[in-house]
């Protein structure tokens, strides 16, 4: 199977297209973009400058990838958003390019963003990461891989959310959330370890039982945070995952989410 470029669709002959994509009609893609193989771009979605997209993604109907940043310092610089294999994209969904501070917008593989969701200027998506219908991520957020968010729910900008973390629909995000956990409620909290999501991906029980005597000690304790950090470092096995969750918490700006579970 050859490209397949409908004729009402307007393509650029600078773009660079790979083997066996397909562009639907109305479609639109500007010069400077790279569709890697086998990637199908829907009708009248649109492709912006500064687009890397990988092998084999779908990019669905009126989706707009590569648009230029939503922020009033950004006067037009050549930036770029680059996105992996496998990724499905689908209608109306924004994914915007970096601005000079960082130079682009990265999105790894295997990633599903459902309707209408955005991806703001200068963020960081992880592998196999999944958001729901209308989740908005400001810029510079940082998603790790296997990061899933319910729908409707804002990321707060410069917010990190560590590996394997899953947060709640409807709620909102303003401080980071640590990894391989569940979120929820308002203020968002810490609900509990995302065991059946880490069992699902091959974590072994022993995993599972460290991480929970961590965050045990961490939200679950009358320590604070920096207390809580040594004691895990004096009677948690420092395995890797260990280590995952302590690394993000020293490198949070904004501060971790916090442990109450007061429900009404």
């Amino acid at each position: 199977m050859s490209t397949i470029i409908d004729p009402r669709a307007s393509v650029s002959p600078k773009a660079h297209l790979g083997a066996n994509v397909v562009v639907g009609p109305f479609a639109v893609i500007e010069d400077d973009v790279i569709i890697s193989d086998g990637t199908t771009v829907g009708p009248q979605a649109y492709i912006s400058n500064g687009s890397r997209i990988g092998r084999d993604c779908r990019i669905h109907p009126f989706a707009s990838v590569g648009g230029p940043p939503q922020d009033l310092k950004y006067k037009g610089e050549p930036t770029l958003l680059e996105m992996g294999d496998r990724c499905t994209v689908r209608e109306y969904v924004t994914l915007n390019r970096g601005t000079a501070e960082s130079g682009k917008t990265t999105i790894g593989s295997d990633c599903l963003f459902m309707a209408n969701t955005h991806v703001g200027h200068d963020c960081r998506v992880g592998n196999r990461v999944i958001m729901a219908n209308s989740v908005a991520l400001g810029g510079h957020v940082h998603l790790g891989d296997w990061v899933i968010i319910g729908g409707g729910t804002p990321v707060h900008q410069f917010c990190k959310v560590g590996d394997h973390a899953m947060i709640g629909g409807g709620f909102r995000v303003v401080k980071d959330v640590p990894p391989y956990i569940l979120s929820g409620q308002e203020p968002l909290v810490f609900e509990g370890l995302n065991s059946v999501g880490l069992k699902r991906r091959g974590f072994q029980p022993a995993t599972l039982d460290l991480l929970e005597k961590a965050y045990t000690i961490l939200y679950r304790s009358s320590l604070n945070v920096s207390q809580a950090v040594a004691k895990i470092k004096e009677s948690v096995e420092l395995t890797p995952e260990i280590h995952t969750v302590l690394s993000f918490i020293a490198s949070s700006k904004r501060g971790i989410i916090s442990g109450r579970t007061k429900r009404a």
